[in-house]
């Protein structure tokens, strides 16, 4: 074993909440270019009033699924772990060799994966959605675009890969740029489409283009960090069967939330519309989860999986502390801002052209009830970590199983019942399960219990997430008072107010944070700033 940084990079104590900034702040730049995406998008497709508009997000959908499962998700909690202690222990000759057999496998899987589901799709769409099948035209685009978006699923398995050799090695920026890829290359071939259904090929043609470009920047990445990954054939070896146990329990785990919105998705089929809305919502609920859930999640496996194997249980309940109570400053904001002006977000940013007030008020329902599900959906990503560190995959797996289940019966039990909107009701209902089965299963076993601070610093930051809600839930109940003053100078008024009333709430919130005690301004600093001991992060900071 070699004692050598340079050689084994693992992360260090204090480093968590500088690597998921590093991960959110990149994260946030593509979500940003994400939501410009989907304005476009929107505008020349549409909503309920084309079928090009399901169609797409059908076909982005579908390859969608199996790349957080299994791509993203399953292989992360499989591979980084094994391959963090290898580099610590061994250095990289080894963990090298480990990550070449793993690629193999994953891209053999995955391609074998891509060419079934494309032959099978035109029987897969009747499952998929099943109420496409009341018309042809919509039912048959639907089935090509699907065809032609899959070979994205095998491309971000080899992204997913490299990505986790850059994030086992403590570097992020190339982890949480290369998403950005995706979005610059479907603005490029969308914006001059004027036909939607032309517009809908563009777009998934795009998906391919992006996946490509997406693989290489991330082998490219993982290359000059020193991950030096040859192509092997695929062979079962004793290693990659250990992953395999590993990752079939982890992507049952992952998938909870996935499969929610899969299920979803088949009920959203009777509904014209209906899954360009759940899209719509999709882009503002999960922004959250992506810049607090994931960026920390990220940063927290491979830091806890370095902790438990050097026997430091402080730093683990550390690392659990800080990410617990940062998921929730972060997410329980996020909350009370969906829910308390859910149709005034969507109409200020997504109506126009094709994308009418009756989509942006269908759409604002969905988002109301996912934003009450928002804490839940990034404290799994907080959660989860914790179990997978210990490479113990099965009891998140048992767990998810649960919340598909309760997701299943709710989710169709409300959308006969109260309509369409009790599908964001029993996703959010579902993710809240499966987050009180692993907190109490943590405690049970003495593996996790939040220090009293940080449930004194949850309870504060739940009370300033409130006063927040309140005061926008106010603005929301003003809205044609705040508007009138710009309309009448002829400017356009819900755009202007809707960013006004972001940034505003941007700016109080921390002011709230830091009066309510939920964190300082010393802790904040603190977290972010490097300790003394810790080594200076490389200069190209991959």
């Amino acid at each position: 074993m070699t004692d050598n940084p340079a050689t084994n990079p693992t992360p260090k104590r204090g480093g968590l909440i500088r690597s998921s900034a590093i991960f959110a702040a990149l994260t946030l730049v593509s979500r940003i270019m994400g939501l410009a995406r989907d304005l476009v998008i929107t505008a020349r497709l549409g909503a309920s009033q084309t079928i090009a508009a399901d169609a797409y997000y059908t076909a982005l959908a579908f390859p969608n699924l199996f790349r957080r499962i299994f791509a993203e998700g399953a292989f992360a909690a499989a591979f980084v772990p094994s391959y963090s202690r290898r580099l610590a222990a061994d250095g990289d000759g080894d963990a090298n060799r480990y990550a070449a057999d793993a690629l193999a496998t994953v891209a053999a899987a995955t391609v074998a994966l891509c060419i079934a589901c494309q032959l099978a799709m035109p029987w897969l769409m009747y499952l998929i959605n099943p109420g496409f099948a009341d018309d042809p035209a919509k039912f048959k685009l639907a089935i090509i675009l699907t065809q032609i978006t899959m070979p994205y699923l095998p491309c971000m398995a080899i992204a997913a890969l490299f990505s986790g050799v850059l994030n086992a090695r403590g570097r992020f920026i190339v982890s949480g740029f290369y998403p950005t890829i995706l979005n610059v290359v479907m603005l490029a071939v969308v914006i001059p489409q004027k036909d939607p259904v032309d517009a809908a090929y563009a777009a998934s043609y795009g998906v391919i283009i992006a996946g490509i470009g997406q693989a290489a920047l991330c082998w490219w990445g993982a290359r000059k960090a020193g991950g030096r990954i040859r192509l092997v054939r695929p062979k079962l070896t004793p290693e990659m069967k250990a992953m395999i146990r590993l990752a079939v329990p982890a992507a049952i785990a992952n998938s909870a939330t996935q499969i929610n919105i899969f299920i979803s998705g088949i009920l959203a089929s009777q509904v014209d519309g209906l899954r360009v809305w759940m899209n719509v919502a999709d882009r503002l609920y999960q922004l959250p989860m992506s810049l607090v859930g994931v960026a920390i999640g990220v940063a927290l496996l491979p830091r806890l999986s370095a902790a438990l194997q050097k026997d430091d249980h402080g730093d683990a309940q550390q690392a659990m502390d800080q990410g617990l109570v940062w998921a929730l400053a972060l997410s329980l904001p996020a909350a009370a801002a969906l829910m308390a002006m859910p149709v005034y977000l969507i109409d200020g940013f997504f109506t126009r052209a094709e994308f009418v007030k009756a989509d942006a008020v269908a759409t604002g329902q969905l988002l109301f009830h996912y934003g009450w599900g928002v804490p839940a959906f990034v404290l799994l990503r907080i959660l989860q970590p914790a179990f997978f560190a210990r490479q113990d995959t099965k009891t998140p797996m048992r767990f998810s199983l649960i919340s598909v289940a309760v997701n299943i019966v709710l989710g169709v039990a409300l959308f006969y019942l109260v309509g369409f909107w009790g599908i964001a009701a029993a996703t959010s209902i579902a993710a809240w399960i499966t987050v009180v089965q692993m907190w109490f299963a943590l405690q049970k076993r003495g593996v996790y219990r939040p220090s009293a601070t940080a449930l004194f610093k949850i309870g504060r930051v739940a009370a300033a997430s409130l006063v927040l809600g309140g005061l926008l839930a106010l603005a929301n109940h003003f809205r044609p008072e705040l508007e009138a003053p710009v309309t009448a100078a002829g400017l356009p008024a819900k755009e202007i107010m809707i960013f006004v009333l972001s940034g505003i709430g941007l700016g109080l919130y921390p002011v709230l944070l830091f009066a309510f005690g939920g964190v300082t301004p010393a802790e904040a600093k603190a977290l972010l700033r490097r300790r003394k001991g810790d080594p200076a992060p490389p200069v190209d900071m991959l």
